[in-house]
């Protein structure tokens, strides 16, 4: 399918297994994975790739995300990305890495902050396994909070992911943080499909939604052996744009990792799929203008 719009992709990764070091793609024994088994993507996947799984679609821009590099050395990996952008072409901005709990937290942002491409920081916070479990997580750490404090002093916005039983948090963040831009990643990963799985996911997206200063990608929706469909992502896809606006929703391809559960083209044209009904207009906003202006891409 050719998209009759342009894209902007909200959330992609590269990584050179040959150069640089991912531990979770490159260490034995793997860890365990929300898509089960991820042998598949255990290899490099570059600007060259990216364009094969994107072709006959108008990209006209993306947003790498930090792809769990060497944690010791955050910076190195922005370093590498910044190769990339010169010599590909892609991403056009990137999210970086940052432990925010981190003594040194303050000097990792100042640096990750200094590349002119660097718009966001993630550091997935500490996330209980299951609903059931409702120990705090690592959002509400006084150490976490006071490096996440800093990111505006930088200009930095922050993409979190967790799970949604964690969103409760997310949403005491960002009240207490107003002045931050936080962007969710993955729709909150609503992997519990059942009428009450949705139905406590939806609750709490209601609740994160009614922050203004939290937006949400639509991306990363794969289940464990199923593959992606339009049918089964539908409602989550049209109840995220419904919670949040239309706004402050944007589509993306999760690339490669993905990959697991479908090719770019099927998720995409899903997408298209479960949209048209809004009209071009909405449709534009969501593939391609909201990640723009959420990411401040270059004029």
């Amino acid at each position: 399918m050719t998209a009759p719009f342009p894209i902007v992709d909200a959330h992609q990764h590269f990584w050179d297994l040959g150069r640089n070091r991912y531990p979770w793609l490159q260490d034995e024994p793997m860890i365990p994975f929300r898509y089960g088994n991820y042998s598949a993507i255990r290899k490099s996947y570059l600007p060259a790739d990216y364009r094969r799984d994107t072709e006959g679609y108008r990209i006209e821009g993306s947003v790498y995300v930090e792809a769990e590099w060497d944690r010791d050395d955050p910076v190195g990996e922005m370093t590498y990305i910044d190769g990339l952008r010169r010599s590909e072409g892609l991403p056009t901005v990137a999210v970086a890495h940052a432990r925010l709990d981190d003594g040194n937290v303050e000097a990792i942002l100042e640096r990750q902050a200094a590349f002119p491409f660097v718009r966001s920081i993630r550091h997935k916070p500490r996330a209980n396994t299951s609903p059931r479990d409702t120990t705090p997580g690592g959002m509400v750490g006084a150490v976490w909070r006071k490096g996440f404090s800093l990111l505006p002093r930088f200009g930095l916005r922050f993409d979190l992911q967790t799970p949604w039983w964690h969103l409760h948090e997310a949403a005491g963040l960002a009240r207490a943080y107003p002045d931050t831009q936080i962007i969710l990643n993955h729709a909150g990963l609503p992997d519990d499909r059942s009428p009450e799985g949705i139905a406590a996911w939806k609750r709490a997206m209601s609740m994160l939604a009614q922050c203004p200063n939290v937006a949400v990608k639509i991306s990363g929706l794969g289940e464990p052996g199923q593959v992606w469909t339009v049918e089964r992502n539908r409602t989550v896809i049209l109840d995220t744009i419904d919670i949040f606006g239309e706004d402050r929703c944007m589509f993306a391809s999760n690339f490669p990792v993905d990959g697991l559960v479908g090719s770019l083209a099927t998720i995409y044209a899903g997408f298209a799929a479960a949209t048209k009904a809004l009209g071009s207009a909405v449709q534009a906003k969501l593939f391609a203008s909201n990640a723009r202006r959420i990411y401040r891409f270059p004029s």
